[in-house]
């Protein structure tokens, strides 16, 4: 099968890996990606196939080959570190909906309901509008940041 990500490291690339695989002085998984990357280098045509070099590292081949892709698509940096991950967004809760979620809280629950659940709480601040939405987790944290409780 032919390689779509081809590993070419310039003589200070290859030189930074060795140094940096010699002293030991990062994480096994920097040292790792280290090790997969000099032994994917292509610059003198003397390069291992993925299936060995996971082999030869106790890696899965999925990894060399995400090393390799972040390598060439990316940078050097991230093939070493691993891509950022990106949190998605998180739910800004404000102190307006925080006072919301107070006020619902401290009122009387829903008909057909003897008290607040979570899910009332994260239903009710969005059919009041105060919210897009908000998952009842978020709700269960927010309270306990303020020390309130549903009890």
């Amino acid at each position: 099968m032919k390689k779509i990500y081809i590993v070419k490291l310039t003589h200070e690339e290859r030189t930074y890996l060795e140094k940096l695989v010699k002293t030991g002085k990062s994480s096994a998984r920097k040292l790792t990606r280290a090790r997969i990357l000099l032994k994917a280098d292509n610059s003198d045509g003397n390069e291992w196939i993925d299936r060995d070099i996971a082999a030869a590292l106790d890696v899965g081949t999925a990894t060399v080959e995400r090393t390799r892709r972040d390598f060439v698509e990316k940078s050097l940096e991230t093939a070493l570190n691993g891509s950022e991950l990106t949190p998605r967004n998180p739910i800004k809760v404000d102190g307006k909906v925080e006072a919301h979620l107070v006020a619902l809280a401290c009122s009387s629950p829903p008909e057909g309901h003897s008290y607040w659940t979570l899910k009332l709480l994260a239903d009710g601040l969005v059919q009041a509008g105060v919210i897009d939405s908000i998952s009842h987790e978020k709700v269960r944290q927010v309270l306990k940041k303020m020390n309130l409780s549903l009890g």
